[in-house]
């Protein structure tokens, strides 16, 4: 299995828990009606606590602010991946996602990038 990850700064417009709210309870909702067609396996959203422990982490390390959450999405193989996304329904979901995502992310400050998970 692979996992697609993006880890996401929100929107200059948007609070911290208008983000949240966006983000789980429309933007959440959309993908999980679309996972199948495109061949998503599992979908996790982690949301960044308002938390004082989050400052005194960056600041202990040398760090850069906190991103706001971070989005994990588990596929097959690389293959399913290439082939969820590929077909025209995938390609179509895709852009339509990524429109969404202009809602609430701001992408110029956001990651993406593909792993392969290992649990010591």
């Amino acid at each position: 299995m692979i996992k697609f990850v993006m880890c996401i700064t929100r929107h200059p417009d948007m609070s911290r828990e208008q983000f949240q709210d966006y983000w789980r309870n429309s933007h959440g909702p959309f993908f999980m009606r679309n996972a199948d067609a495109m061949g998503a396996i599992k979908y996790v959203q982690s949301h960044t606590l308002n938390s004082p422990l989050n400052e005194g982490l960056r600041a202990s390390r040398g760090m850069q602010p906190e991103y706001d959450g971070v989005a994990e999405v588990w596929f097959e193989s690389e293959e399913a991946l290439i082939q969820g996304m590929s077909s025209p329904e995938g390609q179509k979901l895709g852009a339509a996602l990524q429109e969404d995502e202009g809602n609430f992310i701001d992408h110029s400050k956001s990651s993406a990038f593909i792993v392969q998970e290992y649990e010591l």
